[in-house]
């Protein structure tokens, strides 16, 4: 006897390139895994409890694999102003801009940081998000960067999610170390990494290397940190200059690589040679009305498994839905629905380092999805529309 069963659904496994789809089926458990999924006419044995799915498509639990979920105030009146015509020195001169971000978060208590971060994440898990990636950066210093993280693993005890946590104090050059990145860059690689590890609240290192962010030199400071914590690595690569950071992240065995806008092909390559998954934001690219987008074609051709995400942040990519990322990915990059459904599923999760999940296969866990939809296309093709009906987590009802 398995432990759960649902039946009378419709399965997008993810388990191949054309989405694995069985229709008339049924997803059998035992403990935290799937034991069997198959046609509902071939299912082996009852289970202690049967879900009737009533007809749902059930895909994975999708995942929303690079966020900044967790910070304090927001940036609308700074959107106002750049809509208004405000230069980058005017919202400079005003205060606005990253820093602001970082002044909130350092001044909010981490009650405060919780229940501003809730309903952000409410609306990705209403989605059917099933594990959510959550990186600090808005700290900038040892106390800050992990106020940010703890608040960040709090809302996995508050909600049935799994939050995975990335360190990104490597995100920018904090307002006392103005003119001192390098200075501010050994910090970061000499005590904050060593201090966040030293309590368990990263699951990984990211940096943000770019013209405004950090020289590959610097990163490599960061990186080889991150080696000595044991923690695996992710790069905010090439979003307005070509950095060399998509080649950059493959020879460190990165994670990821994320944005990507202005990466050469060979850079794609050699991401595809090492692994590295590629993660779309599309969500950045509306917001900042960028022209430059990543290239796909060339991601294609090597073989580079691509991801897509929110980027929830308050400045460059203020969506709080991963269903809109898969309409705005098919039509800014030109993704497919079979790669916009993917790259929310088992591409997200290997974004992560998880293989345990974004599939629905036996002994992968049972994370599910489930949608009032005709056919998988729709979840990319309707905009502004949430037909999820339920989620399950680790094998139970969440």
């Amino acid at each position: 006897m398995f432990d759960a069963v649902w039946t009378n659904l419709h399965a997008a496994t993810m388990a191949d390139e054309r989405l694995g789809i069985i229709e008339d089926a049924a997803i059998a458990v035992k403990g935290e895994t799937i034991a069997w999924i198959g046609p509902r006419a071939a299912l082996p044995g009852p289970g202690a409890v049967t879900y009737d799915a009533g007809g749902a498509w059930v895909l994975p639990g999708l995942v929303d694999c690079h966020t900044h979920l967790v910070f304090g105030g927001d940036r609308a009146a700074e959107y106002e102003m750049r809509l208004a015509g405000a230069t980058y020195e005017e919202l400079s001169r005003a205060g606005a801009g990253i820093l602001s971000t970082v002044r909130a978060t350092r001044a909010a208590s981490e009650g405060a940081l919780l229940a501003a971060a809730l309903p952000r994440l409410d609306g990705l898990l209403a989605e059917g998000v099933t594990t959510v990636e959550i990186k600090s950066g808005y700290g900038l210093d040892a106390e800050n960067e992990a106020k940010q993280l703890r608040v960040a693993r709090a809302l996995g005890q508050e909600r049935r999610v799994e939050i995975v946590t990335s360190l990104l104090a490597a995100h920018a050059v904090p307002p006392e170390y103005a003119g001192r990145r390098a200075e501010y860059a050994r910090l970061v690689a000499d005590s904050i990494i060593p201090a966040i590890a030293a309590e368990g609240l990263a699951d990984a290192v990211d940096a943000f290397a770019d013209s405004i962010g950090f020289t590959n030199v610097e990163t490599e400071w960061v990186f080889a940190a991150a080696a000595r914590a044991g923690l695996p690595v992710k790069l905010h690569a090439d979003q307005l200059t070509d950095q060399q950071g998509a080649a950059f992240a493959a020879r460190h065995k990165a994670l990821s690589a994320d944005h990507l806008e202005r990466s050469n092909a060979q850079g794609l390559a050699e991401m595809a040679q090492a692994g590295t998954v590629a993660v779309l934001l599309p969500g950045a690219t509306f917001t900042l009305r960028e022209t430059a987008h990543p290239d796909v074609a060339a991601m294609r051709a090597a073989g580079v498994r691509m991801a897509l995400s929110t980027d929830m942040n308050p400045g460059s990519s203020p969506a709080r839905s991963l269903l809109l990322m898969l309409n705005m990915g098919c039509a800014l990059f030109r993704l497919t629905v079979n790669e916009a459904l993917l790259g929310v599923t088992r591409h997200a999760a290997a974004a992560l380092g998880l293989h345990d999940r974004g599939v629905l296969a036996v002994g992968k866990r049972a994370d599910m999805a489930l949608y009032r939809i005709n056919r998988p296309a729709d979840l990319v093709y309707w905009m502004g529309t949430n037909p999820c009906e339920g989620r399950v987590l680790a094998g139970r009802p969440a």
